[in-house]
């Protein structure tokens, strides 16, 4: 999808404080228009297949991430957090045990260990990739320790062949969260199939999206076994309905391709970014392992002293203003929950670093074209050029102000 472009007046008052944005937010639609989707829909309403418990548009689904992730059991249920659960009660994890994870990652993730009565084990990120730590991974497990949910983040990949190499040699399961980048590359394999158990999800904002849903993938038997038995009580607990399968399939089909032009999008701007810009864009991927990966958010690091030391949440407002879809990003684990419900064996000092400086944008946009990063260059010269007005003027962006 592209826009007509519009010519900027980089000089002009930003739009925080009246000026005319430098992009229509508002033409930004997400999930896109897709005649094959209509048709899909068209066709539940038309058979009544809507209202069926579960029918030939979930085997379809199934079939189709089967199929493309090469894996032999696909679960489909109500959403990614779900099936974050769902795999960690398949990997049989019991009250007192330990699941480590970042702490930097998505907080349901932090929840869902919580709600079976097991540990958090909190581990620091990387800094050059933003990714978890490893080194900090093989220090923090312990005798308790029966799982690591291992999180790809913003367009950066765990080392997943070096994780399970690590994890398996220690008799620690993984789960992997491929939620943020379905279909993405990670040494020959699809994201989301190098654990003993892989979860992605199709929430409303999600490079698949059905609304709400999520799957569960796996290659162990006793693992799909026993997330059967307890997702299905009579009836399934965490059902995903015919109407949300419908749409997903022909999304599947267009996700390599799309994922190529949200790549190719992420280089130009890499390339635009000047050494004084404030925002430093983290390399997507990961330095140690051959990857192709997938941008639900592209992750920058806003450096205040590059805009007249403006204030983040204000650099936020103002960009939003000008049409760009950028927000803070994760808050850290340690930093959001009590002390007790969590360990935490080191420092989190990279994780900190991020709490106070992260920033991710949205990945619709990255499908409108090479534009888009002429309209980002132009909003961040406007913001930096008026930092200091901006600093008497301006509101700040509350916390829950992303897309």
């Amino acid at each position: 999808m592209t826009h007509p472009a519009r010519s900027v007046d980089c000089h002009a008052d930003p739009a925080l404080l009246g000026g005319v944005p430098v992009r229509d937010a508002t033409r930004t639609v997400w999930p896109l228009a897709d005649e094959e989707i209509q048709a899909a829909v068209e066709a539940c309403l038309r058979t009544g297949a809507w209202g069926q418990y579960e029918g030939e548009f979930n085997r379809e689904l199934a079939d189709r991430l089967k199929l493309f992730h090469q894996i032999e059991h696909v679960l489909l249920c109500s959403s990614g957090t779900s099936a974050v659960e769902l795999g960690l009660r398949g990997l049989n994890l019991q009250p007192e045990e330990e699941v480590i994870l970042s702490a930097g990652d998505f907080k349901g993730n932090f929840l869902n260990v919580l709600a079976l009565g097991a540990l958090p084990v909190l581990v620091d990120l990387e800094a050059r990739s933003g990714q978890m730590d490893l080194n900090l991974v093989d220090a923090a497990m312990t005798s308790r320790t029966r799982a690591i949910i291992a999180t790809h983040l913003h367009g950066g990949v765990v080392p997943m062949p070096e994780l399970c190499e690590l994890a398996h040699r220690h008799g620690v399961l993984v789960l992997e969260d491929a939620c943020q980048m379905p279909g993405a590359m990670i040494a020959g394999r699809r994201a989301g199939t190098w654990g003993d158990v892989g979860v992605i999800s199709f929430g409303g904002s999600k490079l698949l999206s059905a609304g709400r849903g999520g799957a569960i993938l796996t290659s162990r038997n006793d693992v799909a076994a026993r997330i059967r038995r307890w997702k299905f009580r009579g009836n399934d607990v965490s059902p995903l309905s015919e109407l949300q399968a419908a749409v997903l399939p022909s999304q599947i089909a267009r996700l390599d391709e799309r994922r190529k032009i949200r790549t190719h999008i992420v280089d130009l701007l890499a390339q635009q970014l000047k050494p004084d810009d404030p925002l430093r864009m983290m390399p997507p991927g990961h330095p140690e392992v051959e990857s192709q990966p997938d941008f639900y958010k592209v992750w920058f690091r806003y450096r205040s002293e590059c805009c007249g030391g403006l204030q983040r949440d204000i650099f936020v407002a103002a960009l939003r203003a000008e049409g760009i879809p950028i927000s803070i990003g994760f808050r850290g684990l340690h930093l959001t929950h009590a002390r007790r419900r969590f360990r935490q064996p080191g420092p989190l000092n990279q994780t900190d670093i991020v709490d106070r400086t992260g920033l991710v944008l949205h990945h619709p946009c990255l499908l409108e074209g090479p534009e888009i990063v002429q309209q980002i260059a132009a909003a961040l010269h406007r913001v930096q050029s008026h930092a200091a007005l901006l600093s008497q003027r301006a509101t700040p962006a509350r916390e829950d102000d992303g897309p």
